[in-house]
């Protein structure tokens, strides 16, 4: 049934969402480069004081129905996924279910994080299964777009219903045994509507920065972007913003106004931006580094809020006297260049559109981008725009922009997205779900709070179903602790373990009265 894994611990986990553009994306590599070396460290003292973490987990594969809403179709695709009986108390235990999101799992995923110390001290069952179409669980008919038309949450959802029955049959699990499902970003919301769809397979579901709500034109990333950048709790000021925003319109100006090769210069580009396609993936690389730095922010790449805004607003011995906010722009793209190992900023916008055309097998496992373009363009939007007057970056980042990748890569209609949409938030509830036992926890700093369920929509004497958490950042609860957590991060972490624990009392309490009954 199983197969013995042989694959190096690799870490990529908990992080996922869309990303606005490439620097983004590599800032959220760097993360997850960070989170693998903690998790291998974690995972050699362990087998130091003798304990063998590796040696019970191990890989799987299940044949999944391509379409599960089309019985006469009868095409399958081989879906991975991970088992860590290390903690199991037999048989009566718990079943702690990660659900994968738009990316590959490994086996630090029932190895790592904050589920995978709740599981040991509840003596729970770690599964892990990865998303369709994503990592090793690839459509074998490649990814051109009439074969990702079976790419959607609905199907995903249905996905982890046949994983539930599998699972169950595969290790004699019956009622007696309580499921909690865990994710983070989409795979947050994967957690949420899974519990709300399938309640009867789950009891309980936390959903960590869990973009429930579809939103076409998601301006609000940006200006919490700049609300961040000025939130003195973790090292924002209102100089700071300030500076951005002149930052930028000066980038812009110079740019309108013909200082082309100047500014390709300045900011180390590998090309010279002049197709005004170019100028956008320039602006929104610069964007970039300022959205990654909030998002991950205190998690140990490029820098922190605290010292981003350090760098545009103080003075120091880079910068002798008062200096252009433009100036201080180009100083800190130089920093994150130098940090990342990047000879040049790419700013070619036909690279970045033939890298989202390429459908071969062999790059599904290493790229997710054309996957998730599709996801976003059918189902849920999250286009990170700066057309309204809040926002710290530039006017050239257009809902325009992001939508025309939609007909150029998939044939969709830029008109049809609002609908495409509008029916996600039908489907699911939006932000206001009415959905019973599920945990939503923010971050005050994370810009994807905006999509989720932050305050308690419940009846009096229930229990709260949210956990906000004033100055952390992006999914920041799901990792294991540190020494270095805020006070307030290691505090919802205790609502999150209560929550659990209570939802376990809970579950058996039922089944004890239903003996009675019996």
């Amino acid at each position: 049934m199983f197969l013995s894994s042989t694959h190096f611990l690799i870490l990529l986990l908990l992080l996922n969402c869309v990303d606005a553009g490439r620097v983004l994306r590599k800032i959220k590599q760097r993360v997850r480069d960070l989170q693998l070396q903690e998790a291998k460290q974690r995972l050699l003292l362990r087998t130091a004081s003798g304990h063998q973490p590796l040696r019970h987990v191990k890989e799987g594969w299940i044949q999944q129905p391509l379409n599960h809403f089309n019985r006469q179709d009868v095409s399958t695709f081989p879906q991975r996924f991970f088992v860590n009986e290390a903690f199991w108390r037999r048989p009566d235990g718990p079943v702690f279910l990660y659900i994968g999101g738009e990316g590959p799992i490994f086996e630090f995923d029932v190895l790592a994080g904050h589920h995978v110390d709740m599981a040991e001290e509840h003596g729970a069952l770690l599964l892990a299964l990865e998303h369709r179409f994503y990592g090793d669980s690839i459509n074998p008919d490649g990814l051109e777009t009439e074969n990702l038309v079976d790419l959607s949450s609905q199907q995903a959802l249905a996905d982890l219903a046949v994983f539930h029955q599998h699972m169950s049959q595969s290790f004699n699990l019956s009622s007696r045994n309580t499921w909690i499902s865990f994710g983070g970003s989409y795979s947050g919301a994967l957690s949420a509507w899974f519990r709300g769809k399938f309640p009867h397979l789950v009891f309980g579901a936390v959903a960590s920065s869990a973009p429930v709500k579809a939103t076409l034109d998601f301006s609000a990333y940006n200006n919490i972007v700049g609300l961040s950048l000025m939130n003195e709790a973790v090292g924002g000021s209102e100089k700071c913003l300030a500076v951005v925003r002149e930052a930028f319109a000066a980038v812009e100006g110079a740019l309108v106004g013909g200082n082309i090769s100047q500014v390709a210069v300045d900011f180390g580009c590998c090309q010279i931006p002049k197709d005004p396609d170019d100028q956008i993936e320039l602006m929104q690389n610069l964007a970039d580094i300022f959205m990654g730095s909030v998002q991950y922010n205190e998690e140990g790449v490029l820098m922190s809020v605290k010292e981003i805004c350090g760098l545009m607003t103080n003075k120091s011995e880079a910068f002798e006297g008062e200096v252009e906010a433009y100036e201080r722009l180009v100083r800190l793209a130089q920093v994150y260049r130098s940090t990342s190992d990047e000879p040049c900023l790419d700013i070619s916008h036909e690279k970045t559109v033939k890298d989202l055309m390429d459908t071969s097998l062999h790059s599904g496992r290493r790229r997710v981008e054309r996957q998730w373009t599709y996801q976003t363009c059918t189902e849920f939007g999250f286009y990170q725009t700066c057309e309204d007057a809040a926002c710290p970056f530039s006017g050239m980042l257009t809902l325009q922009v992001d939508t025309q990748l939609c007909p150029l890569l998939f044939g969709i209609s830029q008109h049809s997205l609002p609908a495409r949409i509008a029916f996600t938030n039908t489907h699911y509830g939006g932000d206001n779900p009415h959905t019973h036992r599920v945990l939503y926890v923010n971050g005050g700093v994370d810009p994807w709070k905006e999509l989720s369920v932050v305050h308690d929509r419940t009846e009096e004497g229930e229990e709260a179903q949210t956990v906000f958490i004033e100055d952390t950042a992006h999914c920041a609860d799901m990792m294991n602790r540190r020494v270095t957590d805020r006070r307030s991060l290691r505090k919802a972490r205790e609502e999150i373990e209560n929550h659990v624990a209570g939802w376990l009392k809970t579950a058996a309490l039922e089944r004890k009265m239903e003996k009675r009954r019996v």
